[in-house]
């Protein structure tokens, strides 16, 4: 009983002096951030512009002005010229289509700091002190940070090289000289979230070529755009998103961002910088750091551990073009490091369906690092236009093969690249991902994921939904069943909320209780208790199960799914306590037709008949899709009540017409 005794002493002096420290820094924290808040609203944020009078770039960026002539005609025989013109023309008539606002004007002078889909306006203060989120109202701060995220001036740099009209490069300079001027440092919204701060700066860096040589930005430009770089990197140094418990695709957002400026400003030396506040030591710093989250953020298997495929997306964006950028400046990673890039590639495309797109499953905010093509009207569930890119990295024709449409992003990040050749088909198949939680079932018609698997962040849920055994189906290249995505945030929390929960999927409910629980009012946690696993995938067979229902009705829902040519069946089953009310939920892509026939339920789409049996107790209702954020369809959902068990077989058959 002593060593008892004296462990249990120990230990609660451990836990007190702990939480003496968290005290402590809080206070610190507290009084930094009042004399900050005053330091800064008296004295802004500035440097001496003697700085950067002679500051040049010497670093190799994605491309440089000596391969325009090259990437011309590239354009050209790409037949993208008016595309290109149509979107530019609208940003500099400030005609923006963000998050679901559908096409706004947005007025003479941008609204960095404006919700204008609400009209809701984030007052210019402290950084500290702003509210970003308040669920009395439906402002949605995603919008000004989107919008302050720059990502359309690539899109303004092409027009300028293909006309060398000189409105492309005002509309350029105007807006960067009016967000300086609006954004003051550390004193707007758009200083809350050191993501997107990294965020803007990569974009400012890349965009800034093709402008670079024009008369139009004067040496008095160029000082207050480097000025405003370097303080964005000492910024982002100051204020990294890594305090929580994990980190994720914020804080490896803010390490790329180091890693860009530290790239961009190799050249820039000044001796009475402090040298925390050296581009080098930022560099240096975000190069161990990317090397580390690799493999922190992303499983062996090559999955994300967000548990989103949205989220894999924008990570294995911000990994691929990083890394291409320190391969041209003849910085190099571990082999470990560029295999397990290769593999978060491969799951791309290898969940990758049919018809080119992805399953948007977990949460989806539509997250980009560049938009290098089609900036108005690109597909938010396209996700391929990373493959064409992998596929020069790692020398790869299936990744080519699956990256097709896109030959201008690879055109911008490896030039005189374009395929002048035919790439052979390459038939994926079958394929499971046990850390990520996702398994593949297909053949040469029919293509099935299904979710069965750990919560994002090893369980905390951040940006999981309610999903464990739910499942896409897509056949003949057309989506049937689909998982209905995310729609929106901090938005409206009772949308997010419905948008993430049990009946939101295509799985089973039983009652009204979640797979699941969170609370309504913390939309980014869902503390697991699901432990969904699955016990068997082999020959297009897949079992699985979850104990998400144990605690509340002392059952297991297990579900297994046999696809077998042209015919799928379903099997689910509650293993426990007798007579449970349960229902099985499909939600239906929008352009499927849905009819009862007895105990058959027909679905239709553009000649493809899909016949399920052994649907009793069917209803059909009205509900929604979000195939990108801010953005519903209307759609049909199928709902089967069942006791225990239940088997449905879904038949396919094809139209002769079939277009």
């Amino acid at each position: 009983m002593g060593e008892l005794q004296k462990k249990w002493n120990n230990l609660r002096k451990l836990s007190m002096r702990q939480a003496s420290e968290k005290i402590v820094t809080k206070l610190y924290d507290f009084s930094y951030q009042k004399t900050r808040e005053q330091i800064v609203k008296f004295k802004p944020i500035d440097l001496k512009d003697e700085y950067f009078n002679n500051f040049k770039i010497e670093s190799r960026m994605l491309f440089n002005f000596e391969d325009k002539e090259y990437i011309l005609d590239a354009m050209k025989n790409l037949n993208v010229e008016e595309k290109i013109l149509k979107d530019a023309d609208k940003v500099c008539s400030h005609i923006f289509d963000l998050l679901g606002s559908g096409e706004t004007w947005l007025g003479e002078k941008l609204p960095w700091n404006k919700d204008f889909k609400t009209n809701f306006v984030w007052e210019n203060q402290f950084y500290k002190s702003i509210k970003i989120v308040d669920l009395s109202n439906d402002a949605d701060v995603k919008i000004p940070w989107e919008l302050s995220r720059f990502q359309h001036l690539f899109t303004l740099g092409k027009a300028y090289w293909l006309t060398d009209k000189n409105k492309y490069v005002y509309e350029f300079k105007e807006e960067i000289e009016n967000w300086i001027e609006e954004n003051p440092v550390e004193m707007s919204v758009n200083w809350t979230c050191t993501m997107d701060v990294a965020i803007r700066a990569v974009n400012w860096i890349v965009s800034y070529p093709f402008f670079q040589n024009s008369v139009v930005l004067d040496q008095n430009f160029r000082r207050k755009f480097n000025k405003s770089l370097y303080l964005h990197g000492k910024y982002i140094m100051k204020n990294l998103e890594n305090k929580g418990k994990y980190t994720g695709n914020h804080y490896l957002s803010n390490i790329v961002g180091l890693i860009w400026l530290g790239v961009y400003f190799k050249s820039f030396n000044v001796k009475d910088l402090s040298k925390n506040n050296v581009p080098e030591k930022w560099l240096q710093y975000a190069l161990q750091e990317l090397e580390k989250e690799m493999f922190m953020q992303n499983n062996e298997d090559g999955t994300n551990y967000e548990a989103s495929t949205s989220y894999h997306r924008l990570v294995t964006e911000l990994f691929l073009l990083t890394t291409i950028i320190c391969n041209k400046n003849d910085i190099y990673f571990t082999d470990k490091y560029m295999k397990r890039l290769e593999k978060m590639c491969e799951f791309l495309m290898n969940i990758t369906k049919p018809n080119g797109l992805t399953p948007i499953i977990g949460d989806a905010d539509d997250g980009r690092l560049l938009i290098f093509s089609n900036y108005g009207a690109w597909i938010k569930n396209d996700f391929s236009h990373l493959l064409g890119i992998a596929g020069e990295m790692f020398n790869r024709d299936d990744f080519r093969y699956y990256g097709k449409k896109y030959e201008e992003d690879k055109l911008w990040t490896y030039q005189k690249s374009i395929n002048k050749t035919k790439i052979a088909p390459t038939q994926l198949i079958s394929a499971s991902y046990k850390d990520g939680g996702y398994y593949i079932l297909r053949n040469e018609e029919v293509y099935c994921c299904v979710r069965c698997g750990e919560l994002s962040f090893r369980g905390d849920g951040v940006h999981s939904h309610n999903d464990q055994l739910s499942f896409e189906l897509n056949i003949g290249g057309e989506d049937f069943i689909v998982d209905p995505g995310s729609y929106i945030y901090t938005g409206n929390y009772k949308l997010r909320n419905l948008f993430r929960s049990t009946e939101m999927h295509n799985t089973v409910q039983v009652g009204k209780s979640e797979q699941n629980k969170f609370d309504e009012q913390n939309l980014f946690y869902m503390k697991e208790r699901t432990n969904a696993e699955c016990l068997e995938f082999k020959n297009n067979f897949f079992v699985g199960q979850h104990i998400g229902y144990l605690d509340e009705h002392n059952i297991i829902h297990k579900r297994s799914i046999l696809l077998k040519e042209k015919k799928l069946s379903l099997y689910d089953e509650i293993v426990g306590k007798q007579n449970v009310q349960a229902k099985a939920i499909f939600h239906l892509a929008s352009d499927v037709r849905c009819e009862v026939d007895e105990n058959h339920l027909k679905l239709t789409k553009k000649g493809i008949l899909l016949s399920v049996s052994g649907a009793n107790h069917v209803k059909i209702l009205d509900g929604y899709l979000s195939s990108s954020y801010g953005m519903r369809s209307k759609n049909k959902s199928i709902v089967l009540n069942f006791q225990n068990h239940q088997q449905l077989d879904f038949n396919i058959s094809f139209n002769e017409k079939r277009t």
